[in-house]
């Protein structure tokens, strides 16, 4: 943190919202019922994983934790878009800026090797059911956890130290809804060409290596599900769900880092489908498309439903 007794710069901007004194309240409305959504509706699957005795697999395990890092996510960025809206200052201090955006691609990293391991875990339950629970044992999914988050460490990390020891002298406004890496480099007192293309690089590989190995498990997974002579429906069915929030996930994150620089203004509103869009959706899609999960909530629906045999 030494970086930071050389800076001139001890806040940024975040100049991201603008429109009329209406818009922003429709905005902040909008933005605050997303934002109880994705707490209640990921909070809801994670309270479901852990005290439901027919959602204890595997699968319902690295669900609840794709969950907790949607609420990691949203309430890193959400709250700080929220109060912008109505504030006209919009000031973050030098040290908040550079937290938020290390939390951001901390979490954002663990989120994409979570959702290779539910790849994984869905390769294993589909072409290999006989060993599925020895493949996915406690032990084994708690180290892909474990792993997902050491690996958005390390991301993150990355990121952080190119970023924390460059000088800020002016300007300081932040064309975004929060702090990011990239946009944060444009303001430094200094050549960034090579950091810049470092970050975007760094970032941009992470996002399309994951994207490219999780299109190619999940058509595997239905190759093999086919050879076999399998339910190729049920296969797909199976991974309708998780191939919907992989898309979700990754659409924005491809756009903002495929080229070397992110520099068009339409960046800063895909970041809201990275923060706010895709984490309320989440729940949604594996309530709607998850039979165990549906099959759950009706019985909770009804009196009486609590069931002695399942304890």
């Amino acid at each position: 943190m030494d970086g930071l007794n050389t800076s001139v710069v001890f806040e940024f901007v975040l100049t991201g919202f603008s429109g009329s004194w209406e818009t922003k309240v429709f905005l902040t409305l909008v933005f605050s019922l997303l934002y109880i959504g994705i707490i209640l509706g990921n909070l809801f699957i994670v309270i479901l994983a852990i005290f439901d005795s027919h959602l204890h697999s595997p699968m319902y395990f690295l669900l609840a934790n794709l969950s907790l890092s949607d609420v990691g996510i949203s309430s890193t960025t959400m709250p700080r878009m929220i109060t912008d809206l109505l504030d006209d200052s919009k000031v973050i201090s030098f040290q908040s800026c550079m937290a938020q955006a290390y939390f951001i691609h901390l979490v954002g990293g663990a989120e994409m090797v979570l959702l290779i391991a539910m790849a994984f875990d869905r390769y294993t339950a589909i072409c290999k059911p006989l060993h599925y629970l020895k493949i996915m044992s406690p032990k084994v999914c708690i180290s892909l956890v474990i792993a997902a988050w050491v690996l958005g460490v390390i991301h993150a990390m990355l990121q952080f130290s190119f970023v924390i020891n460059l000088p800020f002298c002016g300007p300081n406004k932040v064309d975004s809804f929060c702090c990011d890496f990239p946009r944060i480099i444009k303001l430094a007192c200094t050549d960034g060409t090579k950091f810049e293309f470092i970050i975007a690089a760094n970032s941009g590989f992470l996002t399309m290596a994951t994207f490219f190995l999780l299109i190619l498990s999940y058509a595997f997974i239905l190759v093999t599900a086919w050879k076999r002579c399998s339910d190729l429906s049920k296969a797909f069915a199976t991974l309708s769900a998780h191939i919907s929030v992989v898309f979700l996930f990754f659409t924005p994150c491809l756009l903002i880092y495929i080229w070397p620089f992110p520099t068009s203004s339409i960046d800063k509103y895909l970041f809201v489908v990275d923060f706010a869009i895709t984490p309320a959706l989440n729940p949604v899609i594996y309530t709607l498309r998850n039979k165990d999960i549906k099959v759950v909530i009706k019985r909770l629906s009804k009196p009486g439903h609590y069931d002695k045999s399942s304890d």
